[in-house]
């Protein structure tokens, strides 16, 4: 059961109430769950600040307001190899906070959102200073370094182990992404049932909408086959690769084009692992796109891949890819993993956990099967238009945020002189 979903004026009703986002792995519009979560705030009656990092092509302004929404940006270097890299990168991230959150000045709500679990600092120190602090775990950090790193349960899983623990004992109410993470909050962050509300991530509408399929796309095959997202250690963009080379050498399928869009750390050995697969002429890496050449390759591709292999973090965490493709009315292919399943329900095939030559073999099934591909589509859009609708999540985000305001006098009808000393500090 979620946590308590009524709402009432301590959520947003009061004129004066200030809420600050906190985010550090991506900048603010480009974040869209972050974004979905502001507007849906601002909409509530609330005055928004987010602080976040600079993008390197986009968000690039120090300061913004879009839509109502005041954004405070800061130049980041993503972090080199190494613990060393990963500590300068988190210690300039904590210091542009803390410099930023001392010019926002008083607020009702300091809202974290990790990676990393070091947010709880500020957090903490807002709330030494009468704000209330929101968890939004949008990753489970220790199974994100077991997958990514594959180093065990080494000195720095325990670290990372020991910052979660802090971050949920620091929080007033926590925000898990799918039910799998809440149970972890309970189970593992030792919160009560009540203080944890699920708010799913969901796609925007309308940002993805469906437009005429573009044969050209397709670069003269009968199919087109599409990959949308990250790609970094754990998002199994070589599964896919290797699972495509077998339906070529395996299947004998030679009928369709696949087109791999997104960036991250391991773009570059995904491109050398293609060409060494001899998949050269027939995937495209594209790198990040504009939205609207995003959606022209989702609405042309026959089927979409969500090769995600099955590991610590994978199995529990909703992905965003599978979300968008629904919306698309894409039919997916999809390893066998457990929130796959919750999302996707009917909308996905499901290869057993890893196995390359079953998800290639999905993959043909498919491309013979228009009439399963068109209704898979459209159990994908039936699920993201009503339990997965971000509908939903506005209730429980915004339940969220009552539960933690519940008795607490807004910064803005306190007493003047504190406020005035704490906007100095």
């Amino acid at each position: 059961m979620l946590g308590d979903t009524s709402s009432d004026n301590t959520a947003g009703g009061r004129p004066g109430r200030r809420a600050l986002v906190l985010v550090e792995n991506l900048s603010v519009p480009f974040d869209r769950r972050v974004w979905q979560e502001c507007t849906t705030l601002r909409d509530a009656g609330w005055e928004v600040h987010v602080i976040c990092p600079r993008g390197s092509k986009r968000d690039t302004e120090p300061e913004a307001e879009i839509d109502g929404v005041r954004i405070h940006r800061y130049p980041l270097r993503a972090a080199t190899k190494g613990p060393a890299g990963y500590l300068r990168e988190y210690g300039s991230a904590l210091w542009h906070t803390f410099r930023l959150a001392r010019k926002v000045g008083p607020v009702d709500v300091v809202h974290a959102c990790n990676p990393p679990d070091l947010l709880f600092l500020p957090g903490v120190w807002l709330k030494r200073r009468g704000a209330r602090f929101v968890f939004d775990q949008h990753d489970l950090v220790p199974e994100l370094y077991l997958s990514r790193f594959d180093r065990g349960e080494d000195l720095l899983y325990r670290a990372v182990c020991a910052l979660e623990r802090l971050t949920y004992r620091a929080a007033d109410v926590v925000l898990a992404t799918n039910e799998s993470y809440r149970d972890v909050a309970v189970r593992r962050g030792g919160r009560l049932p009540k203080d944890v509300f699920v708010v799913r991530s969901a796609p925007d509408t309308d940002r993805f909408r469906p437009v005429p399929p573009e044969p050209e796309l397709k670069r003269g095959k009968p199919h087109l086959l599409c990959y949308l997202g990250v790609m970094g250690p754990q998002d199994g963009v070589d599964y896919a690769l290797r699972a495509l080379a077998k339906l070529r050498d395996e299947i004998g399928r030679t009928d369709w084009h696949a087109v791999f869009v997104g960036g991250g750390d391991t773009f570059d050995s995904m491109v050398e692992l293609s060409r060494r697969l001899g998949l050269s002429e027939q995937v495209q890496f594209t790198g990040r796109v504009p939205d609207a050449d995003l959606v022209r390759y989702l609405s042309t591709a026959d089927v979409c891949l969500s090769p995600d292999p099955r590991n610590p973090l994978n199995d529990v965490s909703t992905m965003n890819k599978v979300l968008e493709y629904m919306v698309m009315g894409r039919p997916i292919v999809s390893f066998d993993l457990k929130e796959a399943r919750v999302s996707a329900g009917d909308a996905a095939v499901y290869a057993p956990a890893n196995d390359e030559a079953e998800f290639a073999g999905l993959i043909a099934r498919l491309l013979d099967d228009p009439g399963k591909r068109a209704r898979m589509g459209e159990v994908g859009r039936e699920r993201i238009s009503g339990p997965l609708s971000w509908r939903n999540s506005q209730a429980s985000l915004l339940g969220a945020y009552a539960a933690a305001c519940r008795g607490h006098v807004p910064v803005s009808t306190g007493d003047p002189r504190r406020v005035g000393r704490r906007a100095r500090r």
